[in-house]
This record gives structure tokens, sequence and C-alpha cells, in this order.
């Protein structure tokens, strides 16, 4: 049985990742047009989509123990896993990486939200 307060939790967090994941290009666009603070809240807000990206790890693990659905455990690891190669290559200045990654991350965690709120999030593993 999936506890509805552990499905919760992950619903919550990959929701406010995926949000803070889709003000990153925001960010990056406005230090491009000449605002240079904006590459200060791109950084801080790379910390913040790692940190979420962490904690969305550790809560789709807890919801795959409680019974629920591995699918998010498994996109929630290739997230971080692809986040963590994005941070990088964003200190490197590889932007011929970190700008294409970045928008498939983006893709990746706005369909992660969309799914995680649909009805197979409830089914139980089987």
């Amino acid at each position: 049985m999936i506890f509805p307060g552990v499905l919760l939790v992950s619903r919550v967090l990959v929701s406010v990742h995926a949000v803070a994941i889709i003000g990153q290009p925001v960010f990056a666009g406005g230090y491009l047009n000449g605002d240079y603070d904006m590459l200060w809240a791109h950084r801080w807000g790379a910390d913040i989509v790692s940190y979420l990206s962490y904690a969305q790890v550790v809560a789709a693990l807890v919801l795959w123990l409680a019974r629920g659905p591995r699918w998010l455990f498994a996109v929630s690891l290739l997230v971080t896993v692809g986040e963590t190669g994005q941070y990088v290559a964003g200190l490197a200045g590889a932007l011929d990486l970190h700008v294409p990654l970045g928008v498939a991350l983006v893709a990746a965690m706005a369909l992660t939200t969309i799914a995680v709120w649909g009805p197979q999030a409830r089914r139980v593993a089987g």
C-alpha cells in the first residue's frame, strides 16, 4: 500500500524541482541580454536545482520502498546524473554541452511533473 503522504511529498518535490529548473533559462537569458547580476542568480539557481534533485531521489526511493512506482526513482536518478553533468559543464564554460543538456533536462522535468500527477503514479509496484 502506498501511503498518501509519501506520494504527496514526491509530487511536491518534483513540482518544485520543475519550477526551479524552468527558471534557469530565464536567469541565463537575462545574463545574455547584458544583466550580469543574472549570472549570480543562475549560479544560485543551479545549486537549488541540485539540492532539489537530491531530495527528489530520496523521496522517490522512499516511495518505491513503500511499494510505489519504480519509474519515478529511475527517472529521478537519471535526471540527477544529467544535472550533475550540466553543473560541471556550466562551471567549465562548455556551452556546447550546457545549453542542449539544459533543454533536455527542462523537458524531462516537465514530463516527469505531468506523469507524477497522473494516475499511473498511484499504481502499486508489483
